[in-house]
């Protein structure tokens, strides 16, 4: 069945529906109202120039330019995980974190993709490499944003019970264990509810966005299962990065807690 093309029309409908929304927030909440129309001002642009380039990108197929591409989306990423955070680090060096950590998670998922499973042919080429970054991106930043909240604002809360177990005679490792262990466990949690809800609560986009496209269904599922757990890994292995380098970043090289390091966002 050949796929179905939405107008200009159709669009232009789910932006006024999106518009009405944020109307009615306005009295009720105004922040979010006007979150809503910044993001939605954001998406349209956004999805725009990338579509401009996935097709001019799909018509010049050079690693060079892909991984040009590929390179800024993870910056972008990285500068993503750390907006909208209840403290900020002193120090924009610290950056960093966030983007090693999104860098190694998702680049070891999606080459695992493309070679082992997809094998496409040159293993570059932009039909896959971009839209599998950027699901991978995408689904790992709220891990790991998650990760990196959780540890510097729970480090101020629990800060008497740190230095408490630091004057025992702790290290920050042990100090920080429960820490670390929150973290992480908040920032899967989206991820497991995707994994868990899948198929009987919500049909994956991936899996949805083929089959409306004509893919056998069976097919489908098949990539969306492989997608679904390499997005949990990669969510599993960039929060782990995050939670570990954030939490020792929060301490010297005596291991005495620095909070100072940490400034309020807003």
């Amino acid at each position: 069945m050949k796929m179905i093309e939405l107008s200009n029309i159709d669009l232009t409908l789910c932006i006024l529906l999106l518009s009405a929304l944020a109307l009615l927030q306005r009295n009720l909440a105004p922040g979010i109202s006007r979150q809503l129309l910044i993001s939605m001002l954001r998406m349209l642009l956004q999805l725009s120039i990338i579509g401009l380039i996935l097709t001019w990108l799909f018509s010049h197929v050079q690693l060079s330019l892909v991984l040009g591409v590929a390179l800024l989306m993870i910056l972008a990423a990285g500068l993503e995980a750390n907006a909208r955070q209840t403290y900020s680090w002193v120090t924009r060096w610290n950056i960093w974190i966030s983007t090693l950590a999104l860098f190694i998670a998702t680049t070891s998922m999606l080459f695992l993709m493309l070679l082992a499973f997809i094998q496409a042919t040159p293993w570059y080429h932009p039909q896959y490499f971009i839209p599998l970054l950027g699901m991978l991106l995408g689904n790992s930043l709220n891990g790991v944003s998650l990760a990196r909240e959780y540890i510097t604002v729970t480090a101020h809360e629990a800060q008497d019970r740190i230095e408490g177990q630091l004057m025992q005679g702790a290290t920050w490792l042990q100090a920080t264990a429960f820490l670390r262990r929150q973290a992480q466990h908040h920032a899967m949690i989206p991820a497991i509810n995707g994994m868990a809800a899948a198929g009987i609560v919500s049909l994956p986009g991936m899996m949805t966005g083929q089959i409306l496209a004509g893919t056998d269904p069976s097919q489908a599922i098949r990539y969306q299962i492989a997608i679904l757990i390499l997005i949990t890994v990669a969510t599993g292995l960039g929060s782990f990065i995050t939670t570990y380098f954030t939490t020792r970043q929060l301490f010297d090289k005596r291991q005495r807690l620095r909070l100072d390091r940490l400034k309020t966002s807003h």
